[in-house]
């Protein structure tokens, strides 16, 4: 089921069952006779709340043929927010099944319908907390991400593809379609979040070698629902390559406030290291030292620019080599940039000559 008909549903669910409890508080204020178990209620108010009860149970039936699936596929331990949910959908399924029981075979306990409806409305606002930020948050994909399938965002991933490991015969041109990121996006909504998390994606953005490894040890690992195929998983690698660039984007907006706070920590320790350093530093310069300038140039495109603009950095360059030092530190640790010792080395070298000598 699409996400945003998903969402809809809950809505439609949540006010339904909101209106029909309501309606039965006002329907119990009309007088009762227990000897004919009639009421004194308008009919045309008694049929409505009796076709909301009706209309609520099918939506019931509709998200539940939905979600128990899914719960089934799981092939990790539960979250806590997945048994919660499963445990009001249970409740809620329990409470209806007893009050049509009621109201087929035992008339004679109508008086507990008030209790039960105030029961079952209290599990769908709770069922509705539970579910609904959760589908927003997956609608964030489509609303957030913009740009996904520009010619420009599709120009870039069809270059990281390009230097992303992939098998000679993934077809690279394909993968960057417009046609191709949209399912790709629809093998992530619909299988890879029967075992994950989607805030796990939305929060971590890697790089594009990282993606095409996660996705294949994925792929390879068995599975209790219909298995992704080898396009599938070049094609939802290939999404997430293209969303990469605005998860980090909202990741870095997220941590604007801790990074201030970072960097001004830094700069009290870090003027101090650079002028206890720039003597050492002035006697080797950058042009003295045994890397080559091209190769690092490339590196620092190639690394960093799998998900940054590097524009932004352009925009905002560090004054310092310490505030360079603490900057590729932080990508490291905190953002868990995936680059090897030699090219660490080699982006600090670059950024270095670029940004601070050439300041």
């Amino acid at each position: 089921m699409d996400v945003i008909l998903s969402a809809s549903l809950g809505i439609l669910f949540l006010v339904v069952g909101t209106a029909a409890v309501f309606l039965m508080y006002y329907l119990w204020g009309f007088p009762f006779d227990k000897a004919t178990r009639t009421s004194a209620a308008p009919p045309s108010l008694m049929r409505l709340h009796r076709q909301l009860g009706w209309f609520y149970i099918l939506i019931y039936i509709v998200l539940m043929f939905e979600m128990v699936p899914r719960m089934w596929n799981y092939q990790v331990e539960w979250p806590a927010r997945t048994v919660a949910h499963m445990c009001l959908g249970m409740g809620v399924g329990f409470i209806l099944l007893v009050k049509v029981t009621i109201l087929r075979f035992f008339r004679h306990l109508e008086e507990w319908m008030p209790a039960l409806g105030t029961g079952l409305l209290a599990c769908t606002i709770m069922l509705a907390g539970l579910s609904m930020p959760h589908a927003f948050r997956e609608m964030a994909l489509a609303s957030e991400m913009g740009d996904v399938y520009s010619d420009e965002n599709r120009d870039r991933v069809q270059k990281l593809l390009q230097a992303a490991d992939l098998p000679p015969e993934a077809p690279i041109a394909e993968l960057a379609t417009a046609e191709s990121l949209r399912a790709g996006r629809q093998v992530l909504l619909k299988k890879c979040v029967a075992c994950h998390d989607l805030k796990t994606i939305l929060d971590r953005p890697r790089s594009p070698l990282d993606w095409v490894g996660t996705v294949d040890r994925m792929v390879i690992k068995p599975s209790f629902t219909e298995p992704i195929s080898e396009f599938e998983g070049w094609a939802v690698t290939a999404y997430l390559i293209a969303i990469s660039r605005d998860l980090q984007r909202s990741l870095k907006e997220r941590r604007a406030a801790a990074v201030e706070r970072q960097q001004a920590e830094a700069a009290l320790t870090g003027a101090a290291q650079a002028a206890a350093s720039e003597p050492a530093a002035a006697s080797e310069p950058a042009a003295a030292r045994p890397i080559d300038e091209a190769t690092a140039r490339k590196t620092y495109e190639t690394v960093c620019g799998s998900c940054h603009e590097l524009s932004d950095v352009e925009k905002a360059p560090p004054k310092s080599e310490a505030e360079v030092t603490e900057l590729i530190r932080r990508m490291v640790e905190d953002n868990e940039m995936k680059a090897s010792a030699e090219q660490v080395e080699h982006i600090e070298w670059h950024m270095i000559k670029v940004f601070v000598q050439r300041g």
